[in-house]
């Protein structure tokens, strides 16, 4: 069994499938603590004086990336989780560098994340984050563009992807998708 104050679980996923939703239930029933890569850039882009946006941020993580290495946000979350010392969960995984170091560091698990485009358009729309007011054509060209990369300092959903341990399918209700952690906690006996 792998040492409980040690374990990451990091979070990757297509944009609107429950990310966040899967990080309040760990965090809510199994007191993880929480890093999140969307707050560490929101917080610099407000240092720089910058509107926050999905644009902007992903222009400063490929920046941070490009400037220090592919895994230098989530390096820098780890850093943070190590003070803490407890389980924690990573959210918003995006390129298989932040991966391949997290893996290197000790006990990591990534989950990953998706739902049919409609439903989570529909779940974007509703939670209203400075980076979320769009139409559905450019929620789906934002995902297009966040969705393969050959350069290792951008984002390459399709690869954390498929790189990742567990894949829930949340197009029911939150009773599924709870069941479905308990299940991946199960196999990391948690």
């Amino acid at each position: 069994m792998p040492d409980r104050k040690m374990i990451v679980i990091g979070i990757t996923g297509t944009l609107g499938a429950g990310k966040g939703t899967i990080v309040d239930y760990l965090v809510r029933e199994k007191k993880f603590a929480h890093y999140s890569v969307r707050s560490f850039l929101i917080e610099q882009i407000e240092a720089a004086g910058k509107e926050v946006n999905r644009d902007t941020m992903t222009q400063t993580a490929n920046a941070l990336r490009a400037a220090n290495s592919p895994s230098y946000v989530t390096d820098q979350l780890y850093l943070k989780a190590l003070e803490h010392g407890a389980p924690c969960i990573i959210e918003s995984i995006r390129t298989p560098g932040e991966i391949q170091s997290l893996r290197d560091k000790g006990p990591f698990f990534l989950w990953a994340v998706d739902a049919a485009p409609e439903l989570r358009y529909e779940r974007i729309q509703s939670r209203k984050s400075e980076t979320d007011a769009v139409s559905f054509e450019t929620f789906l060209n934002n995902e297009a563009r966040e969705m393969n990369s050959t350069d290792p300092n951008k984002q390459n959903l399709k690869a954390c992807i498929e790189q990742a341990d567990e894949v829930f399918t949340n197009n029911g209700d939150l009773t599924a998708l709870y069941e479905q952690i308990e299940k991946a906690l199960q196999k990391i006996n948690l």
